[in-house]
């Protein structure tokens, strides 16, 4: 596939992740999909795997996470390679504690379909949200 072709796989399944569509997403992932999040202190981090790594990955972040994107994200590519650029703003649930990550996802796309997904993030803006305060002692 070209890359502009690429580039529009990517941004259909950016439009998917936006819209909740799951099915939209899963017909976007390649069935042996790797997606890598950094991070150990904070509910997304980890690497997730294939279309149930994706579904399991979306229904956590759906549960834990309130984001919202300020301004479109840019693509640039080369090959089969597409850099997604953004920025996030958000909170973590579970803490009410909001988050501004500025990112970068390293995407691979194969035969139209993403295979794998690289994080760049913020992992201590995330983290720092994540944590929760101290009980105080009586």
């Amino acid at each position: 596939m070209s890359t502009e072709e690429n580039i529009e796989s990517v941004k259909s399944f950016f439009a998917a992740m936006g819209s909740g569509d799951k099915q939209g997403l899963l017909a976007l992932s390649a069935e042996d999909i790797e997606w890598i999040i950094p991070g150990e202190d904070w509910p997304l981090a980890g690497t997730h795997r294939g279309h149930t790594g994706l579904e399991a990955v979306f229904q956590k972040a759906s549960k834990e996470i309130e984001m919202t994107y300020p301004k479109p994200p840019e693509f640039v590519a080369q090959g089969d390679r597409v850099l997604v650029i953004g920025v996030a703003i958000g909170k973590i649930k579970a803490t009410n504690k909001p988050f501004k990550d500025d990112w970068v996802f390293d995407i691979i796309v194969r035969s139209g379909k993403v295979t794998k997904i690289r994080e760049y993030i913020d992992t201590q803006a995330l983290a720092r949200a994540s944590e929760m305060d101290a009980i105080p002692r009586l």
